[in-house]
Formats: C-alpha cells, sequence, structure tokens
C-alpha cells in the first residue's frame, strides 16, 4: 500500500489551497471520498486506489500525463486521463468528446468515476449556489452516470456497485431528475 500512501500525499500536496465549490472544504476530502467509495466497493487495486486519489490532478492541479506515468506508471497514468476533461477544447466539444472517452474508458476507469459522481453529488447539499446552477451539475453528472451504469452493472468484482448506484440514483431524484434504472437484470 505504499504506492498508495504515495498518491495520496502527492494528491494532497498537488491539491494544497484548493477549496471545494462550498467556499471552505478542503479539496482533498473530495479525493478521500472518492477513495473511501471505492474501498467501500471492495475495491483493493493499488493502483486504482492511486487513481482514485489522482483522478482529478491534470486538470485541477497543474500535474502532466508524464509526471504520474513517471511517479506511478503507466496504468495510473492512463486511468488518470481517461477520467480528465480536454480543457483545450470549447466547451460544448469537450463535454461531447468527454462522453465518447467515458464511453471508451476502461471499467476501471468507470468505477472512479461512479464514485466520483456520487462524492460529488453528496457534496451538493453543501454548495452554496442557486438551484439552476445546481440542476445544471446534476444533470451532468446524470448524463456522465448514464454513459458508465451499464459496463458497471456488469462487473462481478464489486457486487456492492448497485447499492452505490442506487444511492445516487436517490440524490438524482431529490433534484427531479428521471431515473437512470439503475437496476441489474438479476433482480
Amino acid at each position: 500500500m505504499e504506492l498508495v500512501k504515495n498518491a495520496e500525499l502527492f494528491a494532497k500536496e498537488k491539491h494544497s489551497g484548493i477549496i471545494r465549490n462550498d467556499g471552505k472544504t478542503p479539496y482533498s476530502k473530495h479525493l478521500e471520498d472518492v477513495v473511501n467509495r471505492l474501498k467501500s466497493l471492495g475495491v483493493v487495486d493499488e493502483e486504482i486506489l492511486c487513481s482514485g486519489w489522482l483522478h482529478d490532478s491534470i486538470w485541477n492541479a497543474d500535474v502532466s500525463f508524464d509526471d504520474l506515468y513517471g511517479r506511478f506508471g503507466s496504468k495510473v497514468a492512463v486511468l488518470v486521463s481517461d477520467l480528465t476533461k480536454d480543457m483545450s477544447l470549447p466547451k460544448k466539444k469537450r463535454e461531447q468528446a468527454y462522453v465518447k472517452q467515458l464511453t471508451e474508458s476502461s471499467s476501471d476507469a468507470k468505477l472512479i468515476k461512479l464514485c466520483d459522481i456520487s462524492a460529488n453529488l453528496s457534496d451538493l447539499k453543501n454548495y452554496d449556489a442557486s438551484k439552476s446552477k445546481k440542476l445544471r451539475i446534476v444533470r451532468e453528472k446524470r448524463r456522465y452516470l448514464f454513459v458508465i451504469k451499464n459496463d458497471l452493472l456488469g462487473n462481478a468484482d464489486y457486487p456492492k456497485i448497485q447499492t452505490l448506484l442506487e444511492s445516487t440514483e436517490q440524490i438524482l431524484k431529490k433534484y427531479g431528475q428521471r431515473s437512470i434504472k439503475a437496476k441489474s437484470n438479476h433482480s
């Protein structure tokens, strides 16, 4: 677990001073929430846990793919890259490209994204923003969830995914969003 500890320390250092949208919570709390969700699903793979700590580091903390590759290896760098939007694109094209990128990403990347979405939606209650801004965020997260959910439901390695999807659905409902039908075919 030394690799995971190194990723945690690196992520906390790189996100030092960055605050969440609520204006008071350190950004590293979000990263910790994502990793805790991964662990609660039964993830023990060090590279996936590292990627959970580092998933926002390219776009949010001035870290490059090469930095991650050199420090944490190919799998971690690729997972983080799969979860990073191309900020050089105009907003509409960026979103289209990101949805395509998520669709084509590995099941490990989708697993991290699920935990990221869950953590972000859970944090929304602490975000002092207008209803319309919160609704835009919820719709964006719902879109990403819709793209990744089918591949996640088929993942027999992590049977608790269904529970996390259902709790995320509850938050979507609270914001008046339609269900993404997070029911497995085995129910």
